[in-house]
């Protein structure tokens, strides 16, 4: 099932359940309200997609997760999951604008597959992390590579406001073993790679996550980006796409 949350002409956000060319309207958030319905279909078309979760208080990424992204940084394969914060500012949605702040060196993106986590967690066991798990989403890890060499660590460079596009929709049903992940820049396909390389699996990153952060329904986390993250520049439009979720696509601009 795909949830979208989304936004019509007068209207306050909502959820809805995408069914061909429409969105089915829910009563309300399902974390929290379940999947009852309204009755109302509202077409897709005249929707504005959102961003499918605001996380109610962050979104945790993992780095140098895929085989090629250690080797090609150079490192042996980490110890345990290497862990950094995204603040929920970072979070826009489909078509909205990764804001590119005025710093030296490249911007680069990072394709990844996102968990939205449904229930509060807090030391889940790796066999137990569907439990915790609402459903799947596209994200792409955006950073200010010049910012986190000059710092010598990753909160900075990763925390700019629009940093981190999610969506299109939240899928509740995936297999996530073995779906192709992509990045594109103005339609030129760069990263092409599956998740079946990543080298921690999602209910091992779930089990890890969890035992250092308390997880809120909503929060996110990002399980990686293969190698080949590419530079991007103001006026460009980039794309994160991943085998049964669709494309999240948004424009770039510089910062006012």
């Amino acid at each position: 099932m795909k949830i979208a949350r989304f936004s019509s002409p007068g209207e306050d956000p909502r959820f809805g359940v995408v069914d061909g060319e429409d969105l089915v309207v829910l009563a309300g958030d399902p974390m929290y309200s379940g999947y009852q319905t309204t009755g109302e279909r509202v077409p897709l078309r005249t929707s504005r997609v959102l961003a499918p979760v605001i996380p109610r208080s962050k979104v945790v990424g993992v780095g140098l997760n895929y085989y090629s992204e250690s080797d090609g940084a150079g490192t042996d394969t980490p110890e345990f999951p290497v862990l950094f914060v995204k603040p929920n500012t970072t979070v826009v949605g489909l078509g909205d604008p990764i804001v590119l702040p005025p710093v030296e060196g490249s911007i680069l993106m990072g394709a990844s597959l996102a968990i939205v986590i449904g229930g509060i967690a807090k030391r889940v066991s790796a066999e137990n992390y569907g439990d915790v798990v609402f459903g799947y989403t596209i994200a792409n890890d955006v950073t200010a590579q010049g910012v986190q060499e000059a710092d010598g660590q990753w909160t900075r460079a990763k925390s700019y406001d629009t940093f981190c596009p999610l969506g299109p929709y939240i899928e509740t049903e995936l297999d996530w073993s073995d779906l192709r992940v992509q990045t594109r820049v103005e339609g030129e396909l760069i990263q092409s790679e599956t998740t079946e390389q990543m080298i921690r699996k999602i209910p091992e990153l779930i089990e890890f996550v969890s035992d250092v952060f308390t997880l809120l329904p909503g929060d996110v986390i990002l399980t990686g980006t293969p190698s080949g993250a590419v530079p991007f520049t103001a006026g460009q439009t980039v794309e994160v796409g991943i085998e049964g979720l669709g494309s999240l696509i948004n424009p770039t601009r510089s910062r006012d």
